[in-house]
Formats: structure tokens, sequence, C-alpha cells
């Protein structure tokens, strides 16, 4: 891969994840919850169980996953206002908050959830790249979680989910490929690119985009092998702090 002459502001190598700190549990009530840190990223992650399922799924005996993304007013150098406050939500929201409930509905069993509901919410509380990232990698161990508190309650008998998973960012920057790209990093970059897989190294969402020029097939595979990479170094974390999902 080549190498750029504009270096990274935290001086990290191109192939390095940016340090990551899990806090759970991290708020009192949820059934799950985490406080995921990505380098300046700091994102809430709960699972809240509910005891029924959307009418579409009525008497059909599985469950749901769903999930909500929000970005608090001053989670960035500059205060927006709520969306609340401006009566709806705004398409990145809303594609990320659909991302994260498909990404989750991937790696689990619906059937063996039961007719339940398991809310899954993430708020920035401070953003500097990678929030739809850090949401997935954080909202899962935060899933794990609730289940575990559901089998401890003899509510479920085993846990649902099949898999792990994680997301991370890639791109390229000044024509170096780089993992895990901070604010700005990503603001120039010339490919973004939002990499979702699973603990054996399935992959559940790509979403990238030549930001000025075309990119080629290389760097696509590029991008691929350097994801996977990073996405093994969480998919570690979590293993360490869930354990066998069995």
């Amino acid at each position: 891969m080549p190498t750029s002459d504009i270096p990274r502001s935290d001086n990290r190598g191109p192939n390095d994840l940016r340090p990551v700190k899990i806090t759970r549990p991290f708020t009192k009530y949820a059934e799950g919850s985490v406080l995921i840190e990505m380098g300046e990223t700091k994102v809430v992650c709960t699972a809240s169980v509910e005891e029924k399922v959307p009418p579409f799924l009525r008497d059909k005996g599985q469950g749901w996953i769903t999930a909500e993304y929000g970005m608090l007013p001053r989670s960035t150098h500059d205060r927006m206002s709520r969306e609340a406050s401006r009566g709806k939500q705004s398409g990145r929201t809303l594609e990320i908050q659909r991302l994260v409930g498909r990404a989750l509905r991937a790696v689990t069993d619906m059937h063996q959830m039961g007719e339940r509901t398991v809310w899954i919410d993430c708020d920035v509380i401070q953003a500097d790249g990678g929030t739809r990232t850090a949401s997935i990698t954080g909202a899962f161990i935060a899933l794990a979680d609730a289940f575990a508190t559901l089998k401890s309650k003899n509510r479920i008998t085993q846990c649902p989910l099949l898999d792990y998973l994680a997301a991370i960012s890639v791109g390229k920057v000044a024509g170096e490929i780089r993992l895990d790209l901070a604010y700005e990093e990503d603001s120039q970059a010339d490919v973004d690119m939002n990499l979702v897989m699973t603990g054996n190294g399935r992959l559940v969402e790509v979403q990238g985009t030549a930001e000025h020029s075309p990119f080629s097939k290389q760097d696509l595979d590029d991008f691929l092998a350097l994801g996977w990479r990073g996405i093994q170094d969480l998919i570690t974390i979590q293993k360490d702090l869930i354990g066998s999902l069995n």
C-alpha cells in the first residue's frame, strides 16, 4: 500500500485502530448497557427488552430487534439542534439506525428470542468519526448482555446470538489506505468505506463511496483485507468481555 506524506494526527500507523475502551454496565436500568470509546468518539449503547413484538410479528413465535440512533446537541464542534425540535429525523439518522438494527438481526436467531422486542439505543455523546461503526460494535455487546439477563431470569433457554459482530471504517487519504478514520481524515478522504462483518468473516454490510475519483478493484480488496483485520481485533475485545455465546 502506498504511504502518505500526511501523518495521522494521533500518530497511528495506517493499519492501527484507535484506542478502544468499553465500560459495562454503563447505566442502571437497561438490560444491557455499554459506553464504547474509540479514540475521541464516544457512544452510549443500551439494550432494552419489551415483552411484545410489532403487529406484523404477532403470533409468529419470533422476536424482533430494532434500533434508534441520535447525536447529542454538543457531540460535535458546534451545537446542533435536537431532531425532535425540528419535527423529523434526518436521512442520515434513519439510515444509521436501520443499519444498526439490520446488522444485529443478521447474527440473531429470532425464534430463540421468543415474542419480545429488544430496543437498541445508540446515543453519540462525542463524535470524531466512525459513530455508526462504534454504535454497531458497542450495541452488539449491549445486546449480548441483554440476552444474558433474560437467560439468568429463565425467560430464554439459550443465547439467540449466532456469531459475533463488529464494524469499522476504512478509507483512502492522500493515496494511503487507512483503518478507523477519525473525523479529520474522514472529511478529506478520497474513499470512505464502512464494513460490518461477523466473527467468522462473513460480510453483513459494505458501504463505500469514492468522494473524488473512482477506486480500483485492488483498492477494494485492500479495504476489505484491512477492515477484516481491524474487525478481528474488535471481536477479540468482545470475546474477552462476553465470553462464549453458548
